[in-house]
């Protein structure tokens, strides 16, 4: 259900029409994420979590290009046991907070005169609530309340997509978990009638929130802490290594070949490791004002990709742990 419900506002036709030139940012991001991944799962190939290292790379890279709820839905579909799921969170929480020190660091703060936003982009407005923080960009328009109705109508709407997921996944693939078809048919339908899932999308976020934390504390209560202090070095080696080339991509890729400007990659890499708040947040505390709302864009956008992209890297990384 959390999977379903952080996706209510995954309408493609927005973020390709609202997000102008931060999307192909991102783009080239999750692009250097896969990259990255591939390149620091050949040097650190996770042997000491045995069959499970190739999951958690997966893993990682979904976080890596959408958020949390990604590498959720990912260690879900693979199975992945609960406590490398939060020695795999521990270590990477720590090496993601000193990469936004870093983005912070590098950003420089005033409106960026360079970014190619669409003028429709400015007037609009997305309240985007995400593991406890609320982002709001505002002209005027007033998020959609909280209330008993939407609360039913939200998980009423999650759970038809879920089971039509479930369905549609026993009779095309029932060996596959059906996240991926779920956030599939999500997308699909978010697309197809944006008014609706917009109006559901505060309160589908604010339960997805309350899920998601459930997921990480039921994970946490069937690990062991001794394992997880165990295995966290060879795991923060691997999150740094991966974030380091990633960056290094996105600045030569995004730099080099498509002329981007650096804080637009910054913001975009900000969207990938961290999510649409995050990244929503930097914008705001640097005083884009017209990167906020593309930004949180480009972090849905995330939502919606990420884990299929990452599911499809699995093959390639079973080989080289091979």
């Amino acid at each position: 259900l959390a999977v379903s419900l952080f996706l209510f506002d995954s309408d493609i036709r927005r973020v390709v029409r609202d997000a102008g030139s931060l999307l192909m940012a991102f783009i080239v991001g999750a692009v250097s994420t896969v990259i990255g991944t591939i390149a620091t799962f050949s040097v650190i190939p996770l042997r000491k979590l045995g069959e499970d290292g190739w999951k958690v790379a997966c893993a990682l890279n979904s976080r890596h290009i959408g958020g949390a709820i990604n590498f959720v839905a990912v260690a879900d579909t693979l199975n992945i046991d609960g406590s490398v799921v939060s020695a795999a969170i521990a270590a990477d929480n720590v090496v993601v907070a000193l990469y936004f020190a870093l983005l912070f660091y590098l950003a420089k703060a005033g409106e960026n005169g360079d970014a190619t936003i669409p003028s429709s982009s400015k007037e609009e407005t997305l309240n985007l609530p995400s593991l406890g923080d609320d982002v709001v960009v505002a002209n005027g328009e007033t998020p959609n309340p909280i209330t008993t109705s939407s609360i039913a109508y939200s998980i009423a709407s999650a759970s038809c997509l879920v089971t039509i997921g479930d369905m549609l996944t026993r009779a095309i693939c029932p060996s596959l978990s059906s996240m991926v078809m779920t956030s599939i048919l999500t997308v699909f339908a978010a697309t197809m009638y944006p008014t609706w899932f917009r109006k559901l999308h505060s309160t589908g976020s604010a339960i997805g929130i309350l899920f998601l934390q459930m997921f990480f504390a039921a994970s946490g209560a069937s690990g062991s802490l001794l394992l997880v202090l165990r295995r966290a070095p060879s795991l923060v080696a691997f999150s740094m290594m991966q974030i380091t080339i990633h960056f290094a991509f996105l600045l030569g890729i995004g730099r080099g070949i498509f002329r981007l400007d650096k804080n637009e990659l910054y913001l975009a890499s900000n969207a990938n490791v961290g999510g649409p708040t995050t990244a929503a947040a930097m914008a705001q505390a640097k005083d884009w004002n017209r990167l906020t709302l593309p930004a949180l864009l480009v972090g849905v956008f995330g939502y919606a990709t990420a884990t299929a992209l990452s599911l499809s890297l699995g093959p390639i990384l079973k080989r080289i742990a091979a």
